[in-house]
């Protein structure tokens, strides 16, 4: 009895540090690759900002998507395979909700007939992609389609899915659903603090070796 009892003793304190490894962005609204060392670490990824760009041209075809200088990042993960990221807020929800609650009762608006908990829903703005090199550049796809003399298919960058994992309130893991190919790769984050008028987005980068 005494030995099952030290047993269940040593399993519960070596999955209690496990539960406790989530650290603390130093940055909030930006996205960090998790690394799940013991304890848990978080690497910071390249972050640029891009505008959005079109180009038509009859003959070369027509393009629209986002860019980044450099044909890799200097953010680098060994293999593709069961990758987790987190995204922080930088606040409790709840606290947030509370004032957000507060002010629309203020203004006559009742906050139950609006989905708060899907606004703060970090896949409604977030994507993955695998980037396209071209030239000097890694390039994110939107849309692209063959000039006169090429493919009329319109094409765009491809996307990875990611599954949901609230860690607390304002903190999330985001477990990639299956492995990266080797390649370059960038979050774009949409709605996050006030919209660019020419169309920017922010991304953050890395490389699969």
């Amino acid at each position: 009895m005494k030995k099952i009892f030290l047993s269940s003793m040593l399993i519960a304190v070596m999955n209690f540090p496990n539960a406790q490894t989530y650290p603390d962005p130093e940055f909030a609204n930006e996205i960090y690759f998790l690394k799940k060392d013991n304890p848990y670490s978080l690497i910071r990824l390249e972050k640029g900002a891009s505008k959005m760009e079109t180009k038509t041209n009859m003959i070369k075809g027509s393009e629209q998507g986002y860019s980044l200088d450099g044909t890799k990042s200097n953010v680098r993960i060994q293999g593709g395979n069961n990758l987790s990221f987190v995204f922080s807020t930088g606040t409790s929800s709840s606290s947030s909700n509370s004032r957000s609650d507060s002010m629309m009762k203020a203004n006559g608006v009742d906050s139950k007939m609006l989905n708060l908990e899907g606004m703060m829903d970090p896949t409604n703005n977030i994507t993955l992609y695998k980037m396209d090199i071209a030239k000097d550049q890694r390039k994110i796809y939107l849309m692209k389609q063959g000039g006169y003399f090429g493919s009329h298919k319109n094409q765009s960058s491809d996307k990875y899915t990611f599954s949901l994992k609230k860690i607390r309130d304002g903190y999330w893991e985001l477990v990639i659903d299956k492995p990266l190919p080797k390649g370059e790769y960038a979050f774009t984050t949409m709605g996050m603090g006030m919209p660019s008028m020419d169309g920017g987005m922010t991304l953050f980068a890395f490389g699969i070796n």
